[in-house]
């Protein structure tokens, strides 16, 4: 993990040059620029708000919209981490077809991207709060916290999965696909409590949906997520940076030849 920290350390000055273009690209011809990245999670917020306490009566609690708006941040990050970060390579391929370019950093660069959009919102989430009436918790301390673990699993997914779409151009359609699945394993749109008990499993075995309970737990409710999810969480972690190492390791020699 050092390494690899070490190994990006060196590369700064080349991720931020690639992190800068990535954010002004995606918003490049755009009227409105980088104001949707704040508009995106806005107009998410509205259309669950609407249809789950309005169309189906979804009983969500008071402050129902700012749990949606709490799920909801860290949900687009992985989204767009894993949808854009999945591609990076094949995207990329002239770049990695140059003589020495260092092919890891792209993924790297999709998840950057992804968690500053992340980062700016959350004022928003503040200013909602207060604008309902709701103190802000002290554990918002513990936030840098779950962005750094957010942002270890979803570079070793990362990492594995962009190299394996190098060879094998399903897997970015596959992770299209798995994310609307998985959107609704994770309590976005419904709070955690509401799941059967028998079915809390799939809560716990989805490391996504333990992040997404945490960020409500510290961002709405003020309350500390048990020591059973930090370490859950950590050993994902663990386990996804050194998965993704080893695949990207293990195809990274051919890139070249197969873009």
């Amino acid at each position: 993990m050092f390494l690899v920290g070490a190994e990006l350390w060196r590369f700064r000055a080349l991720i931020q040059a690639l992190v800068q273009r990535h954010i002004a690209t995606r918003y490049r011809g755009s009227l409105l620029g980088f104001l949707w990245s704040f508009l995106n999670p806005l107009c998410l917020m509205g259309v669950y708000t609407l249809v789950f306490s309005y169309y189906m009566r979804f009983d969500g609690g008071k402050h129902y919209h700012l749990l949606v708006f709490a799920g909801l941040l860290p949900w687009i990050w992985t989204s767009s981490a894993l949808s854009e970060g999945t591609s990076a390579l094949v995207s990329s391929g002239h770049l990695i077809t140059k003589s020495m370019f260092p092919a890891h950093i792209l993924p790297f660069v999709s998840v950057t991207s992804a968690m500053i959009h992340f980062v700016l919102a959350l004022p928003m989430l503040i200013i909602f709060m207060l604008a309902a009436g709701m103190a802000i918790p002290a554990t918002w301390f513990l936030v840098p916290v779950f962005i750094l673990l957010q942002f270890i699993i979803l570079n070793g997914a990362v990492l594995a999965l962009s190299a394996l779409n190098v060879f094998y151009r399903d897997v970015q359609h596959l992770v299209g696909n798995m994310l609307t699945f998985l959107f609704f394993l994770c309590p976005v749109v419904y709070p955690a409590s509401a799941v059967p008990a028998r079915f809390r499993f799939l809560l716990d075995a989805n490391p996504f949906a333990v992040l997404t309970e945490c960020y409500q737990k510290i961002l709405i409710d003020g309350v500390v997520p048990g020591g059973l999810a930090f370490l859950s969480l950590i050993l994902v972690a663990t386990l996804s940076m050194g998965i993704g190492l080893f695949v990207h390791s293990y195809f990274r020699e051919r890139f070249a030849e197969a873009l």
